[in-house]
């Protein structure tokens, strides 16, 4: 499991709304991720999987059902 704890779900709100509350999770338990390594805009999840999966030196399944997880 990429992280310890599963996220509650919001379904009232979308992802690209989320992010900012998640990003801040994961810099509390990923000290290692950067601003850049964070960064998103809408349309571009494929970039952040790819930059999250090297970073944290997992899959990029791994990381897209966690973000599928988060929301």
């Amino acid at each position: 499991m990429l992280l310890g704890k599963t996220p509650v779900m919001d379904n009232n709100k979308s992802f690209e709304e989320r992010w900012p509350e998640h990003k801040e999770r994961l810099k509390t338990e990923y000290p290692e991720l950067s601003n850049e390594d964070l960064h998103y805009q809408p349309g571009q999840h494929e970039e952040l999987i790819l930059r999250l999966a090297e970073k944290l030196k997992k899959t990029k399944t791994e990381i897209r059902n966690w973000l599928h997880i988060m929301g």
